[in-house]
């Protein structure tokens, strides 16, 4: 019997592309099936999450997990990500440092946001930083003609920002945090608001206007509705 990414929960966006929104923080994860390839965007909140999904994307792809991208470092996005030893991890430059020096304020972060303290400690202390630093674009050959373009167009929503073009009919744009549809973007203390708005530029650049845009929290969008949030965040912050 052939498992649908319907079956287990999984919104099919693309051929071989789709996304699951993961209960709690309502965060999204992505999966892209390449030739022999599985790339996941972002990694669940906990070390069991992580192991879920890892699973997931094996029965959906037919092999495993082979690399794993961060769109940013917040906890309910990278906790789950050594659950992926043996793929090939993937973050903005500076995220490395996060994960090596901030692990403290990470965690307590998971825990203020209601993640089990027994829980955010194991994910934080297993944390690796990523042994790919992205600092412009980093184009991925998954095979089967598939590519995946790895695109650090921030800071933004934090000064960390990693978003992940997939090629194709449509085009599918994974955007991080740097969009959310359930509710007003969240600038915490390490956003840079300033340069909020042109990431969003950026990103309309690199998907266009048929493009689908997943937001880390939320249903997904078309171009027009992150158009909107570009200029709501200009005003809500003062940028031009």
């Amino acid at each position: 019997m052939t498992v649908t990414w319907e079956d287990l929960g999984w919104e099919r966006l693309a051929e071989g592309v789709g996304r699951c929104r993961l209960p709690g923080w309502d965060c999204t994860v992505g999966l892209v099936v390449g030739s022999g390839t599985a790339l996941v965007v972002d990694a669940g909140s906990s070390l069991a999450e992580g192991a879920g999904l890892r699973a997931a994307a094996r029965t959906l792809a037919g092999r495993d997990v082979t690399h794993l991208a961060l769109t940013h470092p917040h906890f309910d996005h990278v906790l789950g990500a050594s659950a992926f030893a043996g793929a090939e991890v993937y973050g903005a430059v500076g995220l490395d440092v996060v994960f090596t020096h901030e692990r403290a304020a990470l965690r307590l972060d998971a825990v203020d946001h209601g993640l089990p303290a027994g829980e955010a400690e194991a994910a934080t202390r297993a944390l690796v930083p990523p042994a790919h630093a992205v600092s412009g674009e980093w184009t991925l050959d998954l095979g089967g003609g598939r590519q995946a373009l790895l695109a650090n167009v921030g800071p933004g929503h934090t000064g960390h920002d990693l978003a992940v073009l997939v090629p194709g009919s449509p085009e599918v744009v994974f955007c991080g945090d740097l969009v959310e549809e359930s509710g007003e973007p969240q600038a915490g203390p390490d956003a840079l608001p300033a340069r909020w708005p042109a990431a969003l530029d950026r990103l309309l650049e690199l998907g266009g206007e048929d493009a689908l845009y997943v937001p880390g929290h939320g249903a997904v969008v078309d171009a027009a509705f992150v158009r909107r949030q570009r200029d709501a965040l200009a005003a809500r912050f003062g940028v031009s």
